[in-house]
């Protein structure tokens, strides 16, 4: 459930970001910012929902998962391919928040 978590506040931060880069650097209207905030918003509440006693531990499994969807982004919305070096990062990413995740602590 953390890892679903962590995609929908990854899609969820990516998109507000995004519309402040539309508005910014594409040239949208300014009307772009308003459902990047309420997008920007709700990540934050997701990230909230993450089962783990530290918040620092949280956001810092959550790198990983990020760096993970953003390379989803930049393929399935902005149409470039990560290569062979965005991947291989990618997973090194995915394997060290799975280790900050996964980790047996104790009480």
């Amino acid at each position: 459930m953390t890892y679903l978590i962590y995609i929908a506040a990854s899609l969820a931060e990516i998109g507000g970001c995004f519309s402040f880069w539309a508005w910014w650097r594409l040239d949208k209207s300014a009307l772009w910012l308003l459902p990047g905030l309420v997008s920007l918003a709700l990540f934050a509440f997701l990230l909230s929902l993450v089962d783990t006693n530290a918040a620092g531990r949280a956001y810092a499994a959550y790198g990983g998962i990020y760096i993970a969807v953003s390379l989803g982004w930049l393929r399935l919305v902005e149409g470039v391919r990560p290569d062979r070096w965005d991947l291989a990062g990618a997973a090194l990413c995915i394997v060290g928040a799975s280790v900050i995740l996964l980790a047996p602590r104790g009480a």
